[in-house]
């Protein structure tokens, strides 16, 4: 029987206590959050968390079972809760450093690779931590404003335009289109071995309601745009640069047709083992349904670690092969 297992860092110093554990990553949102959860007394006495917890302390959380551990996250302390007899630690991954205001100024000609490492340098410098930019588009803006905004307010802006996949592995910002960046594992779950629960559910892509929307500004301020699909269900839009306008509905289609497929919708759980994070691929198999076996992109993962035991929640994207 394997045994539960955890090492929880904080401002260096190890956690010996510990009620629960909710890491939350994914690909569509900034930065991972983690909260930790400790009773508010040990041995009837109050435990006094503002002696030993302070915003701002690094903390790395490992999982696992019988002392095999996985890093599951690294961050930093963002707030202290003590509500309802218990002490409640609050958590972002990189993302924290990011809260940095920058100057002013009003950006001409500029990639979008040149402005997010434009940016990163100073936050790098706020916060003496250095930070990369690993970005896979290429246009560029004719004008981009900063003003009253910090980091994360640019990095939320540029998201809300390009509908881009952006967050953190390490000191490195990732900035991509969505479904294109694989974090590397491949990971098969099996519903006869380690599928806990589901709420999997197939659909076929004539039973899907999907259009999407690419547009681009011109240099002028118009707006052009293309569309494919129906409407009544989900709606995507994305942005591209001025100089693909002759490809507007051949990228609508491309986007189309990536998201109108035969496979699974929904989540599902798991153990603390297989590893799986968002960018990953998640083969699924039934042996009841031979046919319905794919291969997904996972965008989001929860993993839970209390008395109750360890899951990992895994949300899949599009159906990959």
């Amino acid at each position: 029987m394997l045994v539960m297992d955890y090492e929880i860092i904080i401002g260096g110093r190890r956690l010996g206590l510990l009620d629960s554990v909710t890491i939350r990553r994914s690909v569509e949102t900034l930065g991972a959050s983690a909260g930790i959860k400790l009773p508010a007394t040990c041995l009837n006495k109050t435990l006094n968390a503002e002696q030993f917890l302070h915003e701002g302390d690094f903390i790395d959380i490992s999982l696992g079972y019988d002392n095999s551990l996985k890093t599951e996250f690294n961050g930093w302390l963002k707030s202290v809760k003590t509500d309802d007899n218990s002490i409640t630690i609050e958590c972002e991954d990189d993302i924290y450093l990011w809260r940095v205001e920058l100057n002013d100024e009003q950006l001409h000609a500029i990639t979008l690779t040149a402005l997010l490492q434009k940016i990163a340098l100073q936050v790098s410098a706020a916060n003496a931590n250095p930070f990369n930019v690993l970005c896979d588009y290429q246009f560029t803006y004719d004008k981009f404003t900063i003003s009253h905004a910090t980091a994360i307010d640019v990095l939320k802006k540029v998201q809300e335009e390009t509908k881009a996949n952006i967050y953190f592995d390490g000191t490195t910002l990732h900035i991509h289109p969505p479904y294109t960046h694989l974090a590397g594992n491949t990971v098969i779950y099996d519903f006869a071995r380690n599928v806990q629960q589901s709420s999997l559910k197939y659909v076929t892509a004539k039973d899907k309601k999907i259009k999407v929307t690419i547009e681009t500004t011109l240099p002028d301020g118009k707006i052009i745009k293309a569309e494919t699909g129906m409407s009544g269900g989900q709606t995507i839009t994305r942005r591209v640069s001025a100089s693909a306008i002759n490809d507007l509905k051949t990228i609508a289609d491309s986007e189309f047709n990536m998201l109108c497929y035969d496979g699974y919708e929904g989540d599902l759980t798991g153990w603390l083992v297989p590893f799986c994070q968002p960018g990953d691929l998640v083969t699924v198999k039934d042996a009841d349904y031979p046919t319905k076996t794919g291969t997904y992109y996972v965008i989001a993962t929860e993993v839970s670690f209390s008395s109750n035991g360890g899951q990992r929640k895994v949300t899949l994207g599009r159906r990959m092969a």
